[in-house]
């Protein structure tokens, strides 16, 4: 009599090697899903504060030395006034995000891009995105720049004075810091691609009460 071995027909064969080779894409996608998820989490924990405001200059103007607006001289003022008659206050200054990744978090966040937009004395104006690479170290507070230009005159309807006095509070002279705040949208660059934060945060500086 002869020996009969059994031999699985070739959809067995098809089944038991397609599973195997799903198993085997499976791995690489779990490991990018933590990847994903643990930069997401080191990216919440990322602490974002507002930093120093440096060239403010309004209609041709420095004022990041200016404390007061009795301290601005004559011919600036003189300056000033005609621009505001012909309804054409631009403003521009550098603001500094701060951000930093805590020491606890032991693993780097990689930051893409950054939509910001920008609120002046609880007023919205500008938006705009940064979109600058850089990579947030454990325990290393990176500064990011963010150059905004906007027309004063398009969001407030003061008086001359009271606009000046306010492109003046953007350095935080006397407390005056509570008039900025940066809305924001982060981003980060994972193993799938850029993947942006899933809510807005508020940006202030964490030294105004």
């Amino acid at each position: 009599m002869k020996n009969i071995t059994s031999n699985p027909g070739p959809s067995i064969l098809s089944f038991k090697f397609v599973s195997y080779i799903i198993a085997l894409l499976a791995i690489p996608v779990l490991f990018t899903g933590c990847q994903t998820l643990k930069e997401i989490a080191n990216l919440r924990n990322v602490d974002f504060d507002l930093g120093a405001v440096r060239n403010i200059n309004l209609a041709g103007v420095q004022l990041d030395s200016i404390e007061d607006y009795k301290d601005i001289k004559a011919l600036d003022i003189v300056k000033l006034t005609a621009a505001f008659a012909r309804k054409d206050l631009p403003l521009s200054f550098q603001l500094e995000v701060e951000a930093e990744n805590p020491a606890s978090n032991q693993v780097a966040a990689r930051l893409v891009s950054l939509d910001w937009t920008l609120f002046l004395e609880d007023r919205e104006t500008i938006s705009g995105v940064i979109n600058d690479e850089r990579t947030l170290n454990p325990g290393e507070p990176v500064v990011i720049p963010v150059s905004i230009e906007l027309e004063l005159m398009e969001f407030f309807d003061h008086n001359a004075r009271d606009i000046v006095e306010l492109a003046m509070a953007l350095s935080g002279t006397g407390g005056a810091s509570k008039s900025i705040m940066l809305k924001a949208k982060p981003s980060i660059d994972t193993i799938v691609g850029p993947l942006a934060y899933p809510d807005e945060i508020t940006i202030v500086n964490t030294e105004v009460g």
